[in-house]
């Protein structure tokens, strides 16, 4: 994984990231990647799972078609492609 490094932080910065960092309960590299990973994570970004629950709450499926995503595909392994 890449790693940064970050120079010249005032003191009064260190001891406000070292505040934040106790008041969750982390380090301050835990604490920094945390507001890094906010800081770029878009806004008003829509999860795949939570966009497909809710196509299905609008879809209004009856307890027969929501079974049919509860069954379990088989468990032996999928054929290979042929390229012949």
């Amino acid at each position: 994984m890449p790693s940064l490094t970050v120079r010249n932080v005032s003191a009064e910065v260190h001891r406000a990231l070292r505040v934040r960092a106790a008041l969750h309960g982390r380090s301050i590299e835990a604490e920094l990647r945390d507001m890094l990973e906010a800081a770029v994570r878009p806004q008003g970004r829509v999860k795949l799972g939570s966009l497909l629950t809710e196509i299905g709450r609008q879809a209004q499926l009856s307890d027969a078609e929501f079974a049919l995503f509860e069954r379990t595909p088989g468990t032996s392994p999928a054929r290979a492609a042929g390229f012949e």
